[in-house]
């Protein structure tokens, strides 16, 4: 065998080995965006993809465990049982009441959405109670205050 044919026969396998591995990483990249109702509508492949689900995170429903967090979401009378097993804190605007929840994860096979990532919506927004000065974070003020319904 000639040096260009092994040359080419090798510079194929990497190529096709390099798209392979790109279409694997862009399908396994996909995040879709469902609410709680599209949940009970949805059958076979779709309930086993990546997706983000909102909703409400339920009074009374959150319970730390050794290496993660149960809580449930509501939206609409509808309810989703979620079991976070992420790394990273969970926000502290998690836990007030009525508080709004971005889960990204899959559902599990016992209908328990496994989340890799939980967001608290809004959570960038604060501003100071009114009547108060607002203090000033980088000279080291006092707290922030989270904002007022709206």
């Amino acid at each position: 065998m000639q040096a260009r044919t092994k040359f080419a026969i090798g510079a194929a396998i990497i190529l096709v080995t390099l798209v392979w591995l790109g279409w694997l990483g862009a399908k396994e990249s996909k995040t879709y965006y469902h609410t709680l109702a599209e949940l009970s509508t949805m059958k076979g492949p779709e309930l086993h993809q990546r997706m983000r689900i909102s909703g409400y995170v339920q009074k009374g429903s959150i319970r730390r465990m050794s290496n993660q967090v149960d809580f449930v979401l509501t939206e609409q009378g509808r309810t989703l049982p979620v079991a976070y097993i992420g790394t990273d804190p969970l926000p502290d605007t998690f836990y007030e009441n009525n508080a709004q929840a971005l889960v990204q994860g899959r559902l599990g096979p016992d209908g328990r959405f496994v989340a890799k990532q939980v967001e608290a919506k809004c959570a960038s927004k604060y501003v100071a109670a009114p009547g108060q000065a607002q203090a000033s974070s980088y000279a080291g003020g006092g707290a922030q205050q989270p904002a007022t319904a709206h």
